[in-house]
Order: structure tokens, then sequence, then C-alpha cells
């Protein structure tokens, strides 16, 4: 079984990463603090090559409609096979990665792993915007939007665009959401979703449930009128 981690970073991806290496999942030949599979420097350059084939169309919407439909760019399948060579070239039975800007090729790994399971994680934007992460600048990854040089809109921006391009991809034959305040307040649960879901027994791991509902307490602006409706249908407001 091979498993991946989708969510912008700054979502609490990293609890997840850290459930799937208790169980004993190999994530990689190097990873970080985070849970990342590192260096990553393919899949970031696997990003840029990406975004060349997706349309600002001005705002906050974007097509991906090419990306779909045309054949994957060869450099873009050299980079990530590069990237995930540790995994791939793997013979342990469950086996994996994670990192934040894998969310940012998701049409494309979907079509070169389509038979994965896919673990779309999410939090809640205004927790989320409060940290900072790579993703922030899209620009930084080749991928075209309005600047701005407020940095709570550039993560807001950053954010939603994150989720756009997940709800614009085919859903694969393995996918769930989780949401990662469900995991923290209700981890017991949340497993039994999840092991239901891989068909395994998982790890239970320490959280830290005053990672939850930080906005509460944040003086910085972290409600934009156009996460609204993502936030409704994710059950955040």
């Amino acid at each position: 079984m091979m498993v991946t981690v989708i969510g912008r970073g700054h979502g609490g991806t990293r609890a997840m990463s850290h459930t799937l290496s208790e169980t004993g999942f190999y994530m990689g030949a190097k990873i970080n603090g985070s849970g990342d599979l590192v260096p990553a420097e393919d899949m970031y350059e696997a990003c840029r090559v990406m975004s060349r084939y997706i349309t600002h169309l001005g705002g906050l919407r974007w097509d991906f409609s090419k990306l779909h439909t045309m054949p994957i760019d060869p450099e873009f399948t050299r980079l990530v096979e590069s990237y995930l060579c540790s995994v791939i070239d793997s013979d342990a039975e469950n086996k994996g990665w994670k990192l934040p800007e894998t969310t940012l090729v998701y049409p494309w790994i979907v079509r070169m792993f389509p038979d994965i399971y896919y673990i779309d994680w999410t939090r809640d934007p205004r927790d989320s915007i409060m940290g900072g992460h790579l993703t922030d600048n899209l620009a930084d990854f080749g991928i075209a939007y309005e600047p701005t040089d407020d940095l709570r809109l550039r993560r807001a921006i950053s954010w939603k665009y994150q989720r756009e391009i997940v709800k614009a991809t085919p859903k694969p034959k393995h996918r769930i959401e989780v949401r990662f305040e469900d995991f923290v307040l209700n981890q017991d649960e949340s497993l039994k979703t999840i092991e239901k879901f891989l068909g395994l027994k998982l790890a239970k791991i320490e959280v830290n449930t005053e990672a939850v509902g930080r906005w509460k307490t944040d003086d910085g602006q972290h409600d934009f009128d156009f996460l609204q409706e993502d936030m409704r249908q994710l059950g955040y407001v």
C-alpha cells in the first residue's frame, strides 16, 4: 500500500505523517521534523513545470482543465520519480510520503499514481494562515495570481488556490478527507475512520489541543470573505 498526505503547509499534516511513521509505514529515506520527505527540490521544480499549463483567469480563478487531458510533461515525471525514488524503490509493504507541495501538483500526481491512497488534510484557514510556509507566495512555484504585499492575504490566497486545485481534480479511487481539528480533538474517532479507509490499525500519537482555534486570540487579520464558502463546506462556520 502506498499513501500520500496532501494539504497546505502549516495545516497540521505532520500529525498524519508521524502517525503513519509510528504505525510502521516507510516514509522515505530522509524525513525532517515536519514529517516531510526531503530533499524536496525536485518536487519544487516539478511544481514549476506543471504550473506552465495553468491559466490564471483573474482574481481567485484559475483554469486547470488542460491538466486533466494533456500528456503529462516528461520533465515533470522525471522530477517526481527522482524525488520519490526511495519510496518507489522500497519493497516495504506499507509506504508513502508527505510534502505539502504535493498539493500544488495534485492533478498530475493522481494521474501518475491512480491506485494509491490519498489523505486530504484540511485545517481552518484562520489558523492555517497565522503561520508561514514556502507556499505562501504561489509565484515562487510559477503560479500566477494577483500579487499583494499583505502577508496574511497572500497566505489566504494560497490556501484558496490549493483548495481549488484539489476540488478541480477528478477524485482518485482511494481518497479521504480529514480535518486537523477532528484529529486533534477526537483522535480516537478520526483514527477509526482512517483505519477503515486504509484497512489497518494505526498508532496513536501525542497531539496539542491548543493548536486548534488559535485565531480566536489573534490580533491580525484572519477572516477573508472569499474563504467563507469553503469554510462552510468544511464545517468551520
